[in-house]
């Protein structure tokens, strides 16, 4: 099959993208005009208006587009891998702009935070990985990390490896962070498990989980935002009154 030729367009249009962004912002342009703009700084002197149009039709919006698989994105016509190498670059921009924005700030204050930090990172990710955010007593960001990865459905996590590094890291609270590659963002029997050990194991030394959150394919489930951390952390204060008889 003869492949179509993507038909060369002048160079009006584009300065015309340009004149727009410098006088009015992004707030000027389309979600389509974004991307479209985007692909001409791998192709120049190309017609990008259809390959923006068809790559948002596939992916849905301007978020997947940058965090989608380069393999994916050359699968559009008139996308070559000059144009997805420019994408996949605004992508990585935008994380380290993120990561630069919370140092020294205690921008973790919320379960929407967190998943803005690490959504792009962690979305597309095909195996389960446990991720550790380290706070200090302001609630500042001392170290993120990988802690454990799994295979496609599952990490082994061991709740003795999450105190040993908060402890390495002197951590006053932390927040626990996996995705589920089903892109289901649901805890499982076993999540729920999980969470409550940490919280009980991490009371015992003095360290405060602040969430865990799973990350699905477009959303998360926050076990802070539906109450299950001061759920386990009651559940810890009875026992602990159950056993030393505390008044």
């Amino acid at each position: 099959m003869k492949q179509k030729k993507i038909p060369i367009r002048s160079d009006g249009h584009r300065e015309r993208l340009r004149q727009r962004f410098l006088n009015g912002g992004i707030e000027r342009f389309s979600d389509e005009d974004i991307i479209e703009f985007l692909l001409t700084l791998g192709t120049p002197r190309v017609d990008t208006r259809l390959p923006a149009r068809e790559v948002l039709k596939k992916f849905g919006s301007i978020s997947n587009v940058i965090s989608a698989p380069m393999q994916e994105l050359l699968a559009i016509e008139g996308i070559g891998e000059k144009n997805a190498l420019y994408l996949k670059f605004v992508h990585d921009v935008a994380s380290r702009y993120l990561k630069d924005r919370i140092i020294n700030d205690t921008y973790f204050n919320s379960s929407k935070n967190v998943f803005d930090y690490l959504f792009h990172s962690m979305r597309d990710l095909e195996r389960e990985v446990f991720r550790i955010l380290y706070l200090n007593q302001k609630n500042v960001l001392v170290k993120d990390e990988d802690l454990f990865a799994g295979d496609l459905t599952s990490s082994a996590v061991y709740p003795r490896e999450v105190i040993k590094n908060a402890i390495k890291n002197n951590a006053a609270s932390l927040i626990m962070v996996h995705n589920h590659p089903s892109g289901d963002p649901t805890p499982s029997a076993h999540d729920c498990s999980l969470t409550k050990n940490i919280v009980w194991a991490s009371r015992l030394i003095g360290i405060r989980i602040l969430d865990h959150i799973i990350i699905g394919r477009n959303t998360y489930y926050s076990f802070t935002d539906e109450n299950h951390i001061r759920k386990f952390e009651d559940e810890y204060n009875i026992r602990l009154e159950e056993n030393f008889h505390l008044p």
